[in-house]
């Protein structure tokens, strides 16, 4: 199990990212923008540079949603590997069998 801190942390990150998504997105598509002058894309950039950094969607960390564990992590289920065995094993994931040879 991660700790608690650690997992609240990436919560309120997510957060930050979901709030600030549409400022963010329009502040890139000027600064992408070749045809505007170099100084409103400047501003631009400031303006993008002001917003908190946890807002960033690169700095939010994928994480187990049942232990999270920030390692081993499968997007499709959303979770890491060892929760993913615990439950396959005990018949919780549809599809999912274990194997033996």
């Amino acid at each position: 199990m991660a700790k608690t801190s650690s997992v609240e942390k990436n919560n309120r990150r997510k957060a930050l990212t979901k709030r600030f998504a549409a400022k963010r997105a329009a502040l890139k598509v000027i600064t992408t923008d070749q045809s505007q002058p170099l100084e409103v894309r400047f501003a631009a950039q400031l303006k993008l540079a002001e917003l908190p950094r946890n807002s960033a969607p690169g700095r939010v960390r994928n994480r187990c949603e049942l232990t999270g564990r920030p390692r081993a992590y499968y997007r499709k289920v959303k979770m890491s590997r060892i929760a993913l065995r615990e439950l396959g094993n005990s018949g919780q994931i549809p599809g999912l069998v274990k194997s033996s040879w």
